[in-house]
């Protein structure tokens, strides 16, 4: 069957995929069973990258590369989640590992990726900026990456945009010409893609809408009430002073009940607690 030609993109032919649809890398819960899934239905899979120790990057490429023949791609917050002393030297730690074990795409945000494509060019990794300005994406051109993802503010978790998607990301496909662009923030289904896409992006990243899917490590309760609730969000400024969106689930903000401490990245969110959500979650179904 041939290929619709709307899903017939630049991103496809430079990414090797049969359609322009990435899952972000969010956290602990993009795992290789995620990446490896959508990578097989045509997209790409993302893994989250950021939290994996350097002593066990290569294993989670061995187990995506176990589940998939297809590329993939790793999300890496360059200016971390947490604040300590050597956060730069082991951040960079943990990127030259990536490349060195052969991750075939990198999507950076957060952060200046000017220091790393040459890098990751010779070691043969594509890279990809995930950008919260015009400013960001005109310099993450100027430094060569492959390709830009324009965030708008309605994206879920770790936000840099201010602006909404509908009217940032038309400026950024004009600030980087002939670049290629994805959108993301907010969008849940097919319209949203083929609204980006009219906008002039050759691609969508897509957060929230794969939260509840099989694949995605974290509790079933979590995803029940993702799918289950209303698009309503808030906004707040973590510990490292950066915009983060989240979704509300009720009034209390007990945190009773939490699991042990080796699911807590999958942990089942009581009743008033919050969880890195996108506007475009009230359109999330499994």
């Amino acid at each position: 069957m041939a290929r619709p030609s709307l899903l017939d993109t630049e991103i496809c032919r430079i990414f090797k995929t049969r359609y322009p649809i990435w899952n972000v890398g969010f956290g602990s819960g993009a795992r290789a069973e995620l990446a490896a899934a959508v990578s097989n239905a045509g997209g790409l899979g993302v893994i989250g990258g950021t939290h994996v120790p350097v002593e066990r990057i290569a294993e989670q490429v061995a187990k995506v590369r176990a589940l998939t023949d297809k590329p993939f791609g790793v999300n890496f917050i360059l200016q971390g989640i947490v604040n300590l002393p050597n956060l730069a030297d082991l951040i960079r730690e943990r990127i030259l590992k990536w490349f060195e074990v052969g991750a075939p795409v990198m999507v950076f945000f957060w952060g200046d990726p000017a220091e790393f494509v040459n890098e990751a060019h010779r070691a043969g990794t594509k890279v990809v900026l995930q950008a919260g300005s015009v400013d960001e994406a005109r310099a993450a051109k100027d430094a060569g990456v492959d390709a830009i993802i324009a965030q708008g503010f309605e994206a879920g978790g770790h936000v840099k945009s201010h602006i909404a998607l509908a009217t940032f990301l038309p400026t950024v496909v004009d600030a980087v010409a002939p670049l290629p662009v994805l959108a993301a923030g907010g969008i849940a289904d097919g319209r949203g893609i083929v609204a980006a896409l009219d906008l002039g992006a050759q691609g969508v990243s897509l957060g929230t809408r794969f939260v509840a899917s099989d694949e995605a490590y974290f509790h079933p309760e979590y995803k029940r009430r993702i799918v289950a609730s209303e698009p309503i969000t808030r906004t707040s400024t973590t510990s490292a002073g950066r915009t983060r969106r989240t979704a509300r689930y009720g009034r209390r903000r007990s945190r009773s009940g939490r699991p042990p401490a080796d699911r807590r990245s999958a942990s089942v969110r009581p009743k008033g607690s919050r969880s890195a959500s996108s506007t475009g979650r009230g359109a999330t179904s499994r």
